[in-house]
């Protein structure tokens, strides 16, 4: 099968987003329609081509296969399957395929077992290696500084840094840490997905931090200075008289780290919630029923 570069028909690169490529074909199959070129059989051929480019590079499954495979994209199934099965197997002979394009399989499987075809149509390659995936556990409080840690998968440790302000379910990759790869080419990459354990009583979303914490009565009525432990620390605040329960101040900068934004902080929201007294002295009881008198 002759080898088309579906990136080279649509003029853009390797790395051209979804909207790229749409724009790309719009524009290419306006250029070449028929109903714009009568008769014209080298642009019906160009309109085929870029038909035939679009629908496998706006397909993210086919765009995948066709980065990894190249001209053979149509095949990856069989492939795997034969791959896995591997070269030295009596099994592999027994896959079958057709494309229905009255394409050689055989010139498929020698590609596959003679070095792989690359996108590049005649030259070979290695394939890329097996993709690792891996959960790490941390407490939210080793989130929210940047440290190394050391990784150890199977015969190899791996020393990462993490950055700070990490997210709970993130996912980074660290390239050339998953398996070997086959006939030369490059090993797979390994996944890291971050699982984030909070027991500190502070909530977090995204770079804010949010706590609820209880506040005097005396103070919230008659005011003065409060102190409530932030993440790193502790800050002082000026409660106003007659606060109301439920009240909500927020601390600039500081919440949690920006991911990979060095010096960047989220917010601390603080909610007041009104501590009422579980137990009075006589005095105590004298003076709230003083207070009661004046209908307060």
């Amino acid at each position: 099968m002759e080898f088309i570069d579906y990136y080279k028909v649509l003029g853009v690169s390797e790395k051209a987003t979804e909207k790229e490529i749409k724009s790309a074909y719009r524009k290419l199959a306006r250029k070449y329609h028929p109903d714009l070129n009568p008769g014209d059989a080298g642009a019906e051929q160009k309109f085929k081509q870029v038909n035939e480019a679009h629908e496998v590079l706006s397909d993210p499954e086919k765009r995948k296969k066709y980065d990894q495979y190249g001209k053979d994209w149509q095949h990856a199934e069989a492939f795997e399957k034969a791959r896995k099965a591997g070269p030295q197997s009596s099994d592999y002979g027994q896959y079958t395929y057709s494309s229905g394009e009255g394409s050689d399989f055989s010139d498929f499987f020698e590609s596959m077992f003679g070095g792989f075809g690359s996108r590049q149509g005649g030259r070979s390659r290695g394939f890329k290696g097996q993709d690792f995936n891996a959960t790490l556990e941390l407490d939210l409080r080793e989130a929210f500084k940047t440290h190394k840690r050391t990784l150890t998968l199977g015969d190899r440790n791996i020393r990462i840094t993490i950055p700070a302000g990490i997210e709970n379910g993130q996912t980074i990759r660290i390239r050339g840490y998953g398996g070997p790869g086959i006939n030369g080419g490059p090993a797979g990459d390994l996944y890291l997905t971050f699982e984030l354990h909070n027991a500190t009583g502070f909530r977090r979303e995204g770079a804010n931090l949010y706590r609820t914490v209880d506040l005097p009565l005396t103070t919230a009525v008659l005011g003065g200075e409060f102190t409530v432990d932030t993440f790193d620390g502790k800050a002082n605040l000026r409660v106003k008289p007659l606060t109301q329960n439920a009240t909500t101040v927020k601390l600039k900068g500081k919440g949690f780290p920006v991911y990979k934004k060095e010096g960047h902080f989220g917010d601390l929201y603080i909610t007041y919630q009104v501590a009422l007294p579980t137990k009075l002295t006589p005095e105590q009881k004298s003076l709230f029923e003083s207070l009661k008198a004046t209908n307060l």
